[in-house]
Formats: C-alpha cells, structure tokens, sequence
C-alpha cells in the first residue's frame, strides 16, 4: 500500500493508527466499549468514531482515554508504531506485584538472564540496599541505580529485568529504561501487595504492618501515573502465577 500523499489522507491515517490502538486495547483487556466510555467520561458513539478513525479527538479528551486505559498520550498518539527491542524486558511496580516470581519464570521460558536490578546496586555500593540509604543517603542511591542499570543493559543484551518499584521516581533513568527495554507494569491491588510483602517477610520500606496498607495505596496513587508510561500492563490480582505467566507472554507478542 502507498504511503498517504495528501494532508487529508495523512490526517486520516493517523486517526485510524488511533482507533486501531484503542480497538486494540480494548480486544486485549476484554474491555467493552460501554465500560471504556464510562470509564473515559466519553460518550459511546464518541468512541465507535474515534475506532473507526473519524474521530476529532481534543487533548484534553483524549488524556481523559488515556488515563482510563491506563496507558500514556505519547504512547497512544505517536506518529509510527515503535519498534521496540525484543530482547531486554523490564518488569515495573510496586514490591509484590510478581516482578521477581514471573520474572525468573519468563526469563527460563525465554532462555535468557534474570538480574534483579536491586542486586546489582547492591554490587554497584558493596554493601546490602538496606544499608545503602542509611550510609550513602537517596540521592547517591539513584547514582549507583543508574550505574547499575547502565552496566545491566551494556553487558546483558538478553535479559529480563525486575526493577526496584520506585526507579520509575527518577525521571532521567526511567526515560533511559523506557528507550532500552520493553517495559511491562505489573500491578496488583493494594490488599494483594501487603499480603504478598508479609509473606517475603520484609516490610522495606514501610514502618509497620499497621500502617502499611495506608502507605501502599498512597505509592500505588502517586506511582500509578508513572507505571502506565509502561508499553503494557499486567493486572496480577487474584490471577494464578500461570494465567499472570500467559498474559505476560501474550503481552510481549
């Protein structure tokens, strides 16, 4: 097929790479139309226009979209598909989301290198993370954060990577992250998050089980926006580590 060589047909085929991707999203997440536009604040005769590519859609409406499908605007409206690197993958979210269980599991599947970036700050500082804020301080962790990812991604072409649940904080490192890898967000809800941190028996970086699940909402309510810059999403909650596995597969299709 011939690339669009008028304004008219330009305008036109990128409202169809939008439509597409909302058609998409909506086939993937088993989403109906009528839940989306709820969800969105748009109309469901809105929408059936925009799949179609005759939408108009104004920023401010379609951040609205963007939000509801817990994605990005620049992910949604980009001007070409993005070719992604297949053979470094990123896990992101909140401690016990499964970044680490599905992780390893993936990586087996794949036939590659599992690296838990927390260990290789660890590396980086030559002393345990739970020792690194306390001696060096967060913005010196950030520093050996980056160093560490740096090296991950220069020395391990094919890798899957669980990252520490608040890199995405760090705007610089998580743009590089972004660029280098296929970012998945794995998420979960705040209930499963606690009792899967009770279970590890490690309750970094929260102050007690009582006010715990407080403190998780509240990450999860600040982060949410900066783990939906992520190129797919994974809900873990109340999925076994098989279906969570299957749909992490299908995500990287």
């Amino acid at each position: 097929m011939n690339a669009p060589t008028t304004t008219a047909q330009q305008e036109g085929a990128y409202l169809a790479r939008i439509g597409d991707r909302v058609r998409a999203w909506r086939a993937e997440h088993g989403t109906t139309r009528k839940v989306l536009a709820q969800a969105s604040g748009l109309s469901e005769r809105y929408l059936a226009q925009l799949e179609a590519g005759e939408g108009n859609i104004s920023v401010l409406l379609l951040r609205r979209l963007a939000r509801a499908m817990q994605t990005s605007v620049e992910l949604l409206v980009r001007e070409e598909e993005m070719s992604q690197p297949a053979d470094q993958i990123a896990l992101i979210g909140l401690r016990g989301a499964g970044k680490s269980t599905l992780g390893k599991k993936l990586a087996e599947q794949l036939g590659v290198q599992f690296i838990e970036l927390d260990h290789e700050v660890e590396k980086e500082a030559g002393t345990k993370l739970s020792e690194v804020f306390a001696m060096y301080g967060q913005d010196a962790f950030r520093r050996f954060e980056r160093r560490a990812l740096e090296r991950v991604l220069r020395e391990e072409p094919h890798a899957v990577i669980a990252v520490g649940g608040s890199l995405v904080t760090d705007p610089s490192t998580y743009d590089l992250l972004l660029r280098s890898c296929r970012c998945i967000w794995l998420k979960a809800s705040p209930e499963e998050h606690m009792s899967r941190v009770i279970a590890q028996g490690d309750m970094r970086p929260f102050k007690g089980r009582s006010a715990a699940l407080g403190e998780i909402k509240k990450l999860l309510a600040d982060r949410d926006p900066l783990y939906a810059r992520a190129g797919a999403t994974i809900d873990t909650s109340g999925k076994t580590l098989k279906h969570s596995l299957d749909q992490l597969k299908r995500a990287l299709t």
